[in-house]
């Protein structure tokens, strides 16, 4: 299913959608040479808009949690990419502990776990359920909607203190779906004899949304250049105050100098592609942390000093009771797609280098100009498959399906290489990457 394209500004897309499929090949090989040159994260989902004028990446998830959504025809190619992503680990791997969330108590986060341990069942590993709870301390089985049945299990530290698995359960990887936003546990340090997927500063306890932001900057410079377009196009313009208070109003000076700015920059780009229509806004978000929370849409740097008492509240505190004072500033991308008349949104998941499917987030009670990622969220799943593989390079721009999977399948591929640089970057142990 492709949503339909609700806009007029549609002019500026299809030229890009154009100069991507005319570069395919040209795309497909410089993808190619960086993937010899960096290691993309073990997996990865991207949430994205499509403006009609620009088509850009407005999160990166290292620790996706929707795999239950990916459409079941996209299973085999799940477990091609599980199957190369474990070879570059451990080849001679038998065993795998999946790590999940532990705050988690919507069943259909549990469908995801149980999507996953499907996946790299099929690859021929053992799969087991190891929790960060406390509250687990014995095996603790966990029911599904379907009718099945998980077991999470206490993680046991091994004798010498140098590995981590179960009771009876010594693994070569560990998987985390866990995003470490409560901070990194002691269990976890210091493991020197098994692979832990993702690395630990890839958890919200360490990573920064800004750092992946100035590492996008960089790959959609060199890809603008790669086929001749307007690095906007693809890239969302941003800025980020530390030290922000929400209680007393602290950094609010910063927080409204960057909307000034950015609102102003982002007038300049729709005044150059002959936009007087579209109204510019900006995002802020918390530099760490996922699931949503603490957003704020902005019009005008005058709004955040007549926010209520509501308002910001949440701003205050995210996952896991965590207050935050740094954020990010980020230019606005409405979406100009929707599905049943319900504003919807693409949103890509990776294995390795490789797409695996992905699904749109509608949200029938949100505007364009909103965060989708919130309670009453619908998703419908997106089958790219062959379409992805093979554009119909014979169709008229933004008429085909496969041809905007592909470009969607492109520009995540894009933020699954900024994370790779972000997290070569930011790694404490840069000798052992």
């Amino acid at each position: 299913m492709v949503p339909h394209l609700v806009t007029a500004l549609s002019g500026p897309l299809l030229d890009l959608e154009e100069k991507i499929l005319a570069a395919t090949p040209a795309i497909e090989r410089w993808f190619r040479l960086e993937w010899q040159e960096h290691t993309p994260p073990f997996y990865c989902s991207v949430d994205m808009r499509n403006a009609g004028y620009k088509l850009a990446p407005v999160d990166t998830n290292l620790f996706p949690g929707g795999f239950n959504m990916l459409a079941t025809e996209m299973l085999p190619l799940s477990v091609q990419a599980a199957m190369a992503a474990i070879d570059k680990y451990c080849p001679d791997a038998r065993n795998l502990l999946l790590i999940p969330e532990v705050t988690q108590r919507h069943p259909t986060y549990w469908q995801n776990v149980a999507r996953l341990m499907q996946i790299f069942r099929q690859t021929g590993l053992h799969v087991r359920l190891g929790s960060l709870s406390p509250e687990v301390t014995a095996p603790t089985p966990i029911a599904l909607p379907d009718g099945n049945m998980l077991v999470v299990e206490p993680l046991v530290r091994s004798p010498n203190g140098r590995r981590v698995g179960l009771k009876d359960f010594d693994p070569c990887t560990i998987l985390l779906n866990n995003d470490l936003s409560a901070g990194i546990p002691d269990i976890l340090q210091n493991i020197h004899e098994q692979s832990l997927l993702p690395p630990l500063h890839a958890g919200w306890a360490l990573r920064r949304k800004s750092n992946h932001l100035n590492a996008y900057d960089e790959v959609c410079k060199k890809f603008g250049k790669l086929i001749g377009v307007d690095p906007w196009m693809l890239n969302p313009l941003h800025a980020k105050c530390d030290a922000v208070n929400f209680r007393t109003g602290e950094g609010y000076d910063c927080l409204a100098a960057n909307i000034d700015t950015l609102l102003a920059k982002i007038k300049k780009k729709y005044k150059e592609y002959g936009m007087k229509e579209q109204k510019p806004f900006v995002i802020v978000k918390p530099d760490a942390g996922t699931y949503g929370t603490s957003i704020l849409t902005i019009k005008d740097s005058s709004e955040i000093k007549d926010l209520t008492q509501a308002q910001r509240d949440k701003m205050i505190v995210i996952k896991d009771g965590k207050e935050v004072t740094d954020f990010i500033i980020q230019e606005g991308v409405p979406t100009f797609e929707s599905i049943r008349e319900a504003v919807a949104e693409p949103v890509v998941y990776m294995i390795d280098r490789y797409v695996v499917g992905g699904f749109y987030r509608i949200h029938a009670e949100k505007g364009i100009d909103q965060n989708l990622n919130a309670p009453g969220s619908q998703y419908v799943p997106l089958a790219f498959a062959q379409q992805h593989a093979v554009p119909d390079l014979k169709a008229k721009p933004g008429t085909a399906a496969p041809n905007r999977f592909y470009v969607y399948g492109v520009v995540a591929r894009l933020a699954l290489l900024a994370a790779s640089l972000e997290m070569e970057r930011t790694d404490p142990n840069p000798e052992v990457y």
